[in-house]
């Protein structure tokens, strides 16, 4: 049999490992880490090896399904994208436009097909109802940019391959790979910052895998990270060591806002040594070349926004912002920034609780609300692309209700999963090794400047449909059922074009002035440098400065001042991932969940103790939303008074057909996670720090 190997990228997670892949006679055999991708550099986790495992994976549907009263059926593409439109057009005829509601996963960005023409499609929709992975991530990270910087993607990331200081929160990309940071290697990279002499610090409730191999960890009580960072910023100015560039505005109302927390304050509400805050402070302060950077843990908690706006400020008052050794923006081949919108926040707000939305999205949090409760704009149908929220967002067991009530679903994903389950007509993509890939989103969060194309690695069979395709596809159905114009020509026209005419003329115009040829005839990637200086030029605001005084964030500070401890009795509970897990996918592949048990909540031995349970025993777990029963097991990693169940876990529930995934031991963090539990700047699920209580079952 004929045997070739093909370069391409593992586009699983963030990191966008450049991989080799051997194919014989048709069907992949190995996969490896690619030495000439300068990048990744050879890098690989055990997902890339796992892409194997999706192309042949046998619970993959690979045509259309329709759910009847005898079960799943196929059905034709054609029949479906008809059978499609005439619900939601029905629906929306009767009851509004915003009677059908959009979710979209996390997939979506990383798939080139899903960037250019899902937004398309789901325009045509003309619903205020969307929502998406954001509001349970990165949603605080966005906001923070768009007020600071003027664009909700313009993200600063840690120029770590030449820092000498990295201060970590709620952060662990030795398990993520670095997430909103594409930093492949991230191991490879700590151990270099700390041959040059560098230090790394690491702030988290538990001592993850990251913190394992820092300098330094420090507990802290989950939901108190703005306390400290508050206190950093208050340190570094009564030291002295505030020095924010010349187009900065707004430090005396920070330093007004944050002259009571000192570190003794902090100190009393984090758990953190009040001396150990000074010292951090000084050390970030004086190391020359620091920087902070914080993810997921400091993202959905009740504070994320203010987490992440301190995150930059202090990034900014020292100096350490658009430095190298500092956080610094990328200068992408393709210019992301320009061809999507800045944001906005509160244009419009939720039907039930009011909360608002941004970047044209509602926070999740309110989703299976705006299903259930009666009434002008009640949501009555859906579209699910790439995303399985009854695993991944608050309440599963609420919106695993609510999507059991709609009148009409329609779900784009290649499995029958807890979500997709409820969905009348599933459309299923083609599997990202028979795609062609450009990463659009993940160079503009790039440690280094690079560029790269892939060509589809397997041919796609005829019955296949990419899902840009689908997006094109319905996309034209649904543009169709108004009149002939100028703009329905138009939108028709941008639908039909294939990505790569896309990625090319981005290329072409972008700052390096590249093109799509000359990427294919560099297969393993285009090095273009370590990140540069841009501001203030690349900022988005039009008089080129950054206000550090932000009313909607100074504005939340009593909120902070008015948190109190856990009630007697009550621990709090925090998510984690692990390097062989894929949020709450891939868990079928037998490869990745081989080996020891992972699902166990995790618990200090003293609070074990303190409640007479062993290592191994079922417990009780309740919070505000419900309960559920697991096994315990007793961790020196945790926190005292702190607990961790893993995310994305939970494939127990009928009709789920997920052949290894149905029979994997676990429970679903979010059937404890309240949607009720938010940060109200912007909606953003809070789903670290839930007061919960445990007891044996």
């Amino acid at each position: 049999m004929a045997t070739s190997v093909r370069r391409t990228s593992c586009n699983l997670c963030e990191a966008i490992c450049g991989v080799l892949v051997t194919v014989e006679g048709g069907r992949v055999t190995d996969v490896r880490g690619d030495e000439s991708d300068p990048l990744s550099r050879g890098h690989i986790c055990p997902k890339a090896v796992a892409l194997r495992d999706l192309q042949e994976d046998p619970d993959r549907l690979t045509t259309p399904v329709r759910r009847t009263a005898d079960g799943w059926q196929e059905i034709g593409w054609d029949a479906a994208y008809k059978l499609i439109v005439s619900k939601l057009t029905a629906i929306q005829r009767e009851h509004g436009r915003n009677s059908v509601g959009v979710y979209l996963g996390n997939p979506n960005v990383h798939s080139l097909g899903a960037l250019t023409h899902m937004p398309t499609m789901v325009r045509q929709l003309r619903t205020r109802n969307k929502f998406s992975a954001t509001s349970i991530d990165q949603l605080p990270q966005m906001l923070s940019s768009y007020l600071l910087y003027g664009h909700q993607l313009m993200i600063a990331v840690p120029d770590i391959d030449r820092t000498s200081y990295l201060l970590m929160l709620g952060a662990n990309p030795l398990a993520s790979n670095g997430s909103m940071m594409t930093a492949p290697g991230f191991g490879r990279r700590i151990k270099e910052v700390r041959k040059r002499g560098g230090k790394v610090v690491v702030i988290d409730p538990r001592r993850t895998e990251t913190a394992n191999v820092a300098d330094e960890h420090h507990f802290v009580r989950p939901g108190t990270d703005a306390a400290f960072l508050l206190a950093l910023i208050h340190q570094v100015i009564v030291d002295g060591h505030a020095r924010p560039a010349s187009y900065v505005d707004g430090l005396a109302a920070v330093e007004a806002a944050v002259e009571e927390w000192t570190p003794e304050r902090a100190s009393r509400l984090t758990g953190i040594d009040a001396e150990a805050i000074r010292r951090i402070a000084a050390e970030y302060a004086t190391a020359g070349r620091a920087a902070i950077y914080g993810r997921v843990g400091v993202s959905t908690q009740q504070f994320g926004v203010l987490c992440q706006w301190a995150i930059q400020v202090l990034n900014i008052i020292t100096g350490n912002l658009d430095r190298p050794g500092g956080t610094m923006f990328a200068r992408p081949a393709v210019d992301t920034l320009r061809g999507l919108g800045r944001g906005h926040i509160g244009v419009w707000s939720s039907r039930i609780r009011g909360l608002p939305e941004f970047g044209g999205e509602l926070p999740v949090s309110v989703m299976a609300e705006e299903i259930l409760t009666p009434g002008d704009g009640q949501i009555r149908a859906m579209v699910t692309i790439a995303g399985n929220p009854v695993l991944s967002t608050p309440d599963g067991r609420k919106l695993d209700e609510a999507f059991e009530s709609l009148d009409f679903m329609v779900a784009v994903d290649p499995y029958i999963n807890e979500t997709t389950r409820h969905a009348d007509v599933i459309l299923p993509p083609a599997p990202p090794l028979e795609r062609e890939h450009y990463d659009v989103v993940f160079h503009q969060l790039a440690v280094r400047n690079t560029a790269r194309w892939n060509d589809a690695v397997l041919a796609k069979p005829s019955s296949a449909r990419h899902d840009w395709e689908i997006f094109r596809d319905l996309g034209i159905a649904l543009v169709r059922r108004t009149r002939l114009s100028r703009k329905r020509i138009a939108t028709e026209a941008q639908l039909r074009l294939p990505p790569r005419r896309i990625v090319d003329a981005g290329l072409r115009i972008g700052p390096y002035k590249l093109s799509l040829r000359r990427l294919r005839k560099s297969p393993g990637g285009i090095d273009l440098g370590p990140l540069q200086p841009a501001l203030p030029k690349a900022l988005f605001h039009k008089n080129k400065r950054i206000n550090l005084d932000q009313p909607m964030i100074l504005a939340d500070l009593p909120r902070l001042d008015a948190l109190q401890a856990t009630a007697d009795g009550e621990l709090l509970l925090i998510g984690r991932r692990h390097l062989r897990s894929n949020n709450s996918w891939m868990h079928n592949s037998a490869r990745l969940v081989k080996g020891k048990p992972r699902h166990h909540l995790l618990m200090h031995p003293t609070d074990l103790a303190d409640r007479s349970l062993t290592t191994g025993q079922l417990v009780t777990i309740t919070s505000a939303a419900g309960s559920l029963a697991v096994e315990v097991a007793s961790s020196n990693d945790m926190m005292p008074g702190v607990v961790s169940l893993p995310h994305g876990y939970g494939h127990q529930r009928p009709g789920v057909q997920l052949g290894v995934a149905s029979q994997l031991t676990g429970v679903s963090l979010n059937d404890l996670t309240d949607n009720q539990l938010t940060d109200p700047i912007a909606g953003t699920a809070a789903v670290n720090g839930v007061p919960v209580t445990v007891t044996a079952s």
